[in-house]
């Protein structure tokens, strides 16, 4: 039957509308909280709602789509993603273990997506603003608390984050729980986005295929590792050189505002007047004019710390100019700054500077800070250098800055990376994992207990209709069709040992049939005594009686090699064997022989296959069958428990037969006399339990007499 296209089509595209909505609802509830003016985010409701309903797919693909929409509004969301991305995990996993099919359940979880959304959103702020105070909705609370004094900016921001947001993840929450109360069951079951690429898999064995027990690594493990390694190593390559490029250019960025400010001082001091400002200074005429252009140029330049006027000399910097800063005050008009005090840098460009040379910027780091410094210089009416002009940036600046572009650039990274994860995941799992989990459990499941088991797991192997379309499928069918072909020759082969079987059973009848024919006494006497055997050994069952002997195999072996217990009669001579009369002791030793002459036989057979499996049986019944619990028995004299089970078996049942059946030279017993016989030589003759075993079963030893005799040819 071909399938419904349209229906496959409306299967596919009315979960994607529904996430598509979810993405809309998003951003509806964080517009609605921002025209009601409400210090709140309410951004992930659509995000909490596609995690639970679909999974960690559906959820991080709409918290990651919202905040790239809503870079429309602000450019920033681009960098929290990786918070909406994570809340969706949550969201996911939490929803597996049912923290939200009660209220009181998914109260517990407001916490938690307090903490991702507050907390990590805190120190991503913290670290975008280049540790200082963030302009989002909670930087107004932040500052009250950082205006107390007794908190860090970074405390108060984390404060002041993670507060709002517990307030804006329990209003969250509990819109969702009341939503997904709203959804029918059926439509919820409709909106799990699955990639099934064969028959559906139970949760039990989904939940094998991702916990699997294995050697060493798991498949599933190796793709995670494999994608983490790859995307890890791209970002780290890619941000360090990013952050090169960047630092190579913030550094000439800011070389080229210093360099600008640094002219611009210089040309704001008249350089035929610097000798009467050093002797002078503020009295000096236009000083104080000059010294405010310079203030000026430094308020309309914030990224420049320091501005100043240095005459250099032998004996250090002779100061012209110098501005206050709020860390540091300033030196004054004609003091001597010495050169021991500045970095090694600096003091290697003096001999240029008293020369009147032009130097290049410098990185310097001494008792003033760690400082990008430029010197230009200032020239007198005839063209002469007299002094220089200098402006410094802070390189913690550009540190500062360097880190909070890492940081943006590690969040971008981090959103994307858990969504390409997911998404891979997603496919590996629906394409690689679930399909050989699938394959590999009907594998497992393959049973060899009955034709009807056999069958029973090729069709699961068979409904399994991996469609991949790679060579996952052709794993698959090459699969079915070996387990198909391998049922096919474990029936033939068991059909073959059931001949064998068949095939053996029938030969040691025949030989026990060629032996028993030379005792024109025994009539059917191995027949018989095979059927006392089975019923002692099945009434030893029932009793659990020897049971660490009982095995299946045991049973069969003991049965099966039961007409062989004679076989050693085949080397005694027919006068012996069929003598009317008592025999005399040198007769009777003849026929004791009887035991290890089929001891012989025996391991002459077993000599000769590799298998002797129920022979051993055989050998034990044809060598002890005579011998006495008493130990007054024969070959060996062996007593109790030290003679084999099976021989042990097989001397009641040999006995019994004897006395019962009728001899040429001896009459019958009845089988109430010979019972009685029985339970006269236990504890002496026989094993006591055996014997009790077989008194108790009267009934059924007496049907087995009876339908041997009544079948019988002997007369």
């Amino acid at each position: 039957m071909e399938p419904d296209t349209k229906t496959n089509r409306w299967y596919i595209i009315r979960p994607a509308l529904f996430y598509v909505f979810m993405v809309l609802v998003n951003i509806f509830f964080n517009r609605l909280v921002g025209k009601l003016g409400l210090p709140l985010f309410v951004d992930n409701v659509g995000t909490m709602s596609a995690a639970i309903l679909g999974g960690y797919l559906p959820g991080v693909v709409v918290g990651y789509v919202t905040n790239i929409v809503n870079m429309t509004a602000d450019t920033t969301n681009a960098y929290y993603a990786v918070i909406s991305a994570l809340i969706a995990v949550a969201a996911t996993y939490m929803s597996q273990k049912g923290m939200f099919e009660k209220f009181g359940k998914t109260l517990l979880t407001v916490p938690v997506f307090a903490l991702l959304g507050g907390g990590l959103g805190s120190i991503l702020t913290f670290l975008f603003y280049g540790y200082g105070m963030g302009e989002g909705i909670s930087a107004p609370f932040a500052k009250e608390l950082l205006a107390k004094g007794s908190l860090s900016v970074f405390q108060a921001q984390l404060i002041s984050d993670v507060s709002i947001d517990i307030i804006d993840k329990l209003i969250t929450v509990v819109i969702v729980f009341f939503f997904l109360k709203l959804i029918p069951a059926k439509i919820k079951d409709e909106l799990k986005v699955t990639g099934w690429r064969q028959e559906p898999l139970s949760k039990d064995v989904m939940d094998a295929a991702t916990h699997n027990d294995t050697r060493s690594v798991s498949l599933r493990a190796k793709i995670v590792l494999i994608i983490s390694v790859v995307m890890i190593f791209v970002a780290v390559v890619t941000t360090s050189i990013s952050y090169i490029l960047y630092r190579t250019f913030a550094i000439k960025e800011y070389t080229n505002v210093g360099i600008s400010v640094a002219k611009l001082a210089a040309s704001t001091v008249d350089g035929d007047m610097v000798e009467e400002y050093l002797e002078k200074g503020e009295a000096a005429e236009g000083y104080i004019e000059t010294e405010e252009r310079l203030e000026k140029i430094r308020e309309t330049n914030p990224d420049i710390e320091y501005i100043y006027v240095y005459m250099v000399q032998q004996d250090g910097c002779h100061v012209v100019f110098d501005l206050d800063t709020p860390e540091m005050k300033a030196e004054n008009p004609g003091d001597i700054v010495k050169l021991e005090d500045f970095d090694e840098i600096l003091r290697i460009n003096v001999p240029k500077m008293m020369a009147g040379e032009e130097v290049e910027p410098m990185i310097t780091e001494d008792k003033y800070g760690h400082l990008l410094t430029d010197f230009e210089p200032i020239m007198d009416s005839t063209g002469k250098t007299v002094c220089y002009a200098g402006a410094d940036i802070q390189m913690e600046d550009i540190l500062i800055n360097g880190i909070s572009f890492l940081s943006r650039v590690a969040a971008m990274f981090l959103g994307f990376f858990i969504l390409i994860l997911v998404l891979c995941v997603w496919l590996a799992d629906y394409h690689l994992i679930y399909p050989i989990a699938a394959m590999t459990h009907s594998a497992r499941k393959f049973a060899y207990d009955s034709e009807e088991a056999l069958d029973v797991s090729v069709e699961r192997l068979n409904n399994l209709h991996v469609r991949t379309g790679d060579e996952i499928e052709n794993l698959y069918e090459s699969l079915s069709k070996t387990i198909a072909e391998t049922v096919g020759y474990i029936e033939d082969v068991k059909e073959k040992g059931e001949e064998i079987a068949h095939m053996q059973n029938g030969l040691i009848y025949v030989l026990a049939d060629l032996v028993e024919s030379r005792d024109k006494n025994t009539g059917d006497h191995v027949r018989k005594t095979a059927a006392y055997v089975r019923l002692i050994l099945e009434k030893m069952q029932e009793k659990g009686i020897y049971t660490e002997y009982l095995t299946d195999e045991y049973i069969e072996d003991v049965c099966n090699s039961a007409p062989l217990h004679d076989v050693g009669k085949i080397k005694v001579s027919d006068l012996i064997l069929n003598k009317p009369g008592k025999l005399d002791d040198n007769e009777f030793e003849i026929m004791k022989s009887h035991t290890t002459a089929g001891n012989d036989i025996i391991a002459s057979a077993m000599a000769l296959v590799s298998d002797s499996g129920y022979l051993k049986e055989a050998k034990n019944l044809a060598t002890y069958h005579h011998e006495k619990w008493d130990g007054s028995g024969y070959p060996s004299g062996k007593s109790g428990e030290d003679i084999p089970l099976s021989a042990r078996i097989m001397a009641v049942a040999d006995v019994f037969d004897a006395l019962v059946s009728k001899r040429s030279y001896k009459k019958p017993f009845t089988i109430e006399e010979a019972l009685g016989i029985i339970k006269e030589g236990a504890g002496k003759h026989f094993d006591p339990k055996l014997a009790e075993l077989f008194i108790e079963a009267e009934d059924e030893v007496r049907k087995i007499a009876e339908e041997h005799e009544k079948n019988s040819d002997y007369k």
